[in-house]
């Protein structure tokens, strides 16, 4: 359909033409290239030509172009909404933002709540270098409610007591990852320390939802290579309603007690 190939704002003029009896059949180049690109005239006035000769009232097509015009202004909406991120190598013409940028973001812009999803972690400097804002943002606010779902692996082969290795982490969490006063609630997949190899399974999801409003979907973990050196790929999405259906994931998986408190948090 020849319109389709039109901006929204040439949709708009062509409308208003229309209506106000500017344009009206038989319809001629010369009058509809005041309204549309040259390249697009022939066939622009082929379609008019063509609905007017159907019977189609120019009223009626001047409605037809105004709704296509406010379907363009709604997928620009969206579009905007939605941000490529990546960390590697810079590539010239890149749209992408880094993805140590926008977590950095994320986590300063914080109000109310943060949920955090991630398979591997870094420790010492580097891990305290990665949660530096968001711990400092939740020392400032008393209100920011803070949720980290990690991955805590059984070592290949061990039989150590689950609650050996929960304590183990809880410590390290305490002294070589966070950094702050106040702690977050920390959450573990009771399955991925199961000792039968056919019950494992891992929390691989990498994600942040910001205030239930803004939401990252990473490939990237919390490390620093992934932050800063891998090729990784994400989405960050301006939509409520995606954050909000995120946050219900985990919480329906923390009901049925697949995911739980570590416990020493």
């Amino acid at each position: 359909m020849a319109f389709l190939q039109l901006s929204r704002p040439t949709l708009l003029k062509l409308a208003t033409a229309l209506e106000n009896g500017r344009l009206s059949p038989p319809f001629l180049i010369s009058a509809i290239i005041n309204y549309v690109p040259a390249t697009l005239s022939q066939i622009v006035v082929d379609e008019l030509n063509h609905l007017t000769g159907e019977g189609v009232k120019c009223s009626y097509i001047a409605y037809t172009l105004r709704l296509l015009a406010a379907e363009r202004s709604a997928s620009q909406q969206i579009r905007d909404r939605i941000e490529l991120v990546w960390t590697g190598p810079e590539v010239t013409g890149s749209q992408s933002r880094d993805t140590s940028v926008v977590v950095r973001e994320l986590f300063s812009k914080a109000k109310k709540s943060v949920l955090i999803s991630s398979f591997a972690i870094d420790k010492g400097e580097k891990a305290r270098k990665l949660f530096q804002v968001l711990a400092e943002r939740m020392d400032a606010n008393p209100e920011l409610y803070v949720q980290m779902f990690l991955n805590i692996q059984r070592p290949h082969h061990s039989e150590v007591a689950e609650s050996v290795l929960l304590r183990e982490f809880a410590r390290t969490f305490r002294c070589d990852i966070w950094v702050g006063e106040r702690l977050p609630e920390v959450y573990y997949d009771v399955r991925s320390l199961a000792v039968d190899v056919k019950q494992k399974s891992s929390l691989h999801a990498k994600c942040i939802v910001v205030d239930e409003e803004s939401v990252l979907i990473t490939s990237a973990n919390f490390t620093e290579a992934a932050q800063e050196r891998n090729i990784e790929a994400g989405v960050l999405l301006t939509d409520s309603a995606t954050a909000q259906a995120l946050r219900l994931q985990f919480d329906s998986l923390l009901s049925h007690k697949i995911l739980r408190p570590l416990p020493g948090i």
